[in-house]
């Protein structure tokens, strides 16, 4: 890789014992890989071979590590204190970048340089599963998280105003850096799926540990009341639940 310029983006991929799946997400990514986007990876210190797998793309990498850390949220920043890109994007070991999807990030960064948040569409498990991700609406996102996080964009001067990610929460650390940015943050969003995202992800695992994490980081933003968060806790619960019953039952 050129080390003559300074990346547009960084892209960090955290993975514990993800041999699995890792080698696809690699392969996703090495092709973007140059002087606009730079790949950083930070093992958790896997003993399944993934260190192995990472050790084969070596030469592609901008920066890679295998050492204990304190979940994913610390792996997060271990990241970005390596990151040299302009914007920064999360990548999961389980997560798949499409074709053309950075390059359509780069095309819309291109064309309005002064939006800090980019994010787009996620397909769910494979490419024919259910879509997420919806336009950036600081109404809704105070409430629900709208917005599909993987492979998603920040401009790194977001972490230098609002600090780096919380390590106190396990599951939706993501949504409480979002939401510290709140009504102020300029979004923008790539109508296209950029990406399929893993099923196994840690909110798709422990899905009530989320609800109880969102309605901690509503009340810790102020995002909205402590009314509101235990109103909408206590639905996401419902349907959690109704879910649960209708696939035992079907």
């Amino acid at each position: 890789m050129s080390n003559h310029k300074t990346p547009i983006v960084s892209i960090i991929t955290v993975v514990f014992n993800g041999a699995k799946t890792l080698r696809a997400t690699m392969d996703s990514i090495v092709s973007y890989l140059g002087d606009e986007v730079e790949h950083i990876v930070i093992d958790g210190g896997s003993t399944d071979g993934s260190q192995d797998i990472i050790a084969e793309y070596a030469g592609h990498l901008a920066y890679w590590v295998s050492e204990r850390d304190s979940g994913i949220y610390d792996a997060w920043n271990k990241g970005l204190a390596r990151a040299s890109g302009r914007y920064i994007s999360f990548v999961g070991a389980d997560d798949v970048l499409l074709p053309d999807a950075m390059g359509a990030y780069l095309s819309h960064i291109r064309q309005q340089p002064e939006i800090e948040y980019w994010s787009s569409k996620v397909a769910l498990g494979h490419m024919a599963g259910r879509v997420i991700g919806q336009p950036w609406r600081w109404n809704r996102f105070r409430r629900y998280m709208t917005v599909a996080h993987v492979g998603s964009l920040h401009r790194r001067d977001l972490y230098d105003r609002f600090g780096a990610y919380d390590m106190s929460y396990r599951i939706v650390g993501d949504y409480e850096f979002l939401l510290r940015a709140g009504a102020s943050l300029k979004a923008g969003f790539v109508d296209q799926v950029t990406a399929v995202m893993g099923d196994g992800g840690v909110s798709n695992k422990f899905a009530f540990q989320a609800l109880v994490e969102t309605v901690s980081a509503k009340k810790k933003t102020n995002a909205t009341s402590l009314v509101v968060a235990s109103f909408d806790y206590y639905i996401a619960r419902f349907k959690q639940v109704a879910r649960s019953w209708i696939s035992q039952t079907s």
